[in-house]
């Protein structure tokens, strides 16, 4: 999380909470007190040392940080490259959501906060938050697309047994946009003492920002990393999956300014992406407002949220963080969708190539080596995510193993 040296990076957000021309807070009146409340106070408390001293003690004691960064042989050797994987796999909770609940939990607890709500699509981030109120004695609801809650059960009851209140959101598609949608209307109804853990880069600023800079332990601890097993810090590319996209802006945050460090943010096609069932933002979205922020989103002609798919939980979303927006925007961010297809055959390839079962999140990322032309000396970082215990329904429901 030390950011200093990319705080005033062009890709990073600008003083007004714009990334851009993607960002802001477009907020309703009752949020104003808790969104200034943040903007205020979040830098100056996060960057204290009492604060960092109590987010590093917990990210290396209780969430088991730094994760591996691990040369993955025999996938190098199909792929012709050489591919190492972040293992945030294995981190506490399966993923790396809980390096941003930590974070955001310690600062709730500096403002005095009661309650915590979050929403959850895969269900990690609500288990994460879960599991970080456990951990403060802290009340918590979680807001879950009924969908959702079907197709990632074990997730659903890991919040439960952590004193988590569970709550379907049946609006809509029943998914991720959704849960989002009522626990921002739950924060309205409640913003007194109530702090909304976001899990993503999306929302009003400053959550893009705060979510990130919680995340950027992941790109901090690569370049540490690699520098130890390639004599280089500088990978040739960094691959991560991208819905709302938190786990691709920590693996991207200390290389936004490294110009030979291309950086691949990786969609979810669904069915594919002309099919009208996918969850392809950058291919399909222009433009607009969507929780909170200016980013790109997919939506009709006069404006309203086009329904996303992806068979994975957690980029089941219209839209995308506005850092991602801003990146593809500007060209620094290289875009590649892929069919839900494409995520289960790479899932189960990395299962038989490495003994890895991927969440079906990451395993989109893996599928995007299919798509790049890489050369021998190559060195590919990818960013896996969360690990695929959660998703073992989907993989057998969907059964070509």
């Amino acid at each position: 999380m030390e950011a200093k040296d990319v705080q005033h990076s062009p890709y990073n957000v600008n003083e007004r909470g714009y990334y851009g021309q993607f960002g802001g807070a477009f907020i309703p009146e009752m949020l104003h007190p808790n969104i200034e409340e943040l903007q205020k106070n979040y830098l100056e408390i996060i960057n204290t040392p009492d604060f960092q001293k109590q987010f590093r003690q917990l990210l290396k004691d209780y969430v088991g940080r730094p994760t591996p960064l691990y040369f993955a042989e025999r996938l190098s050797e199909k792929f012709g490259a050489k591919i190492y994987l972040k293992r945030e796999d294995l981190c506490h909770t399966g993923a790396h959501k809980v390096n941003n609940t930590i974070g955001q939990i310690l600062l709730a607890k500096r403002l005095n906060k009661k309650f915590i709500i979050a929403e959850t699509g895969a269900g990690q981030h609500g288990v994460a938050t879960a599991t970080v109120c456990a951990l403060m004695g802290m009340e918590c609801k979680v807001f879950m697309g009924r969908l959702d809650t079907e197709r990632q059960k074990p997730n659903v009851e890991r919040m439960r047994i952590l004193g988590a209140e569970v709550i379907p959101a049946d609006s809509g598609s029943k998914t991720l946009k959704d849960a989002t949608n009522e626990a921002m209307r739950h924060w309205i109804n409640n913003p007194k003492d109530s702090h909304y853990i976001i899990g993503s880069v999306v929302g009003p600023h400053p959550y893009p920002d705060m979510v990130a800079r919680f995340q950027a332990v992941i790109s901090e601890e690569i370049k540490r990393q690699l520098k130890e097993q390639t004599g280089s810090e500088n990978p040739n590319y960094v691959v991560a999956c991208v819905g709302g996209g938190s786990n691709a802006a920590g693996a991207y945050y200390h290389y936004f300014d490294e110009a030979d460090v291309n950086l691949i943010a990786v969609e979810a096609a669904g069915e594919g992406v002309a099919s009208g069932r996918s969850a392809a933002t950058t291919a399909l979205g222009k433009p607009g407002i969507l929780h909170g922020s200016r980013t790109l989103l997919m939506q009709t002609d006069d404006g309203q949220v086009t329904e996303p798919h992806s068979i994975s939980a957690g980029l089941d979303y219209p839209g995308i963080g506005p850092m991602h927006a801003n990146l593809f925007d500007t060209g620094r961010g290289t875009f590649y969708s892929v069919t839900d297809d494409e995520a289960m055959k790479a899932g189960v390839l990395l299962s038989r190539l490495e003994g890895i079962i991927p969440a079906i999140e990451s395993a989109h990322a893996l599928s995007a080596l299919h798509q790049m032309s890489l050369k021998p000396e190559d060195v590919v970082v990818i960013n896996l995510s969360g690990r695929g215990d959660k998703d073992l329904e989907t993989y057998i429901k969907w059964g070509k193993y």
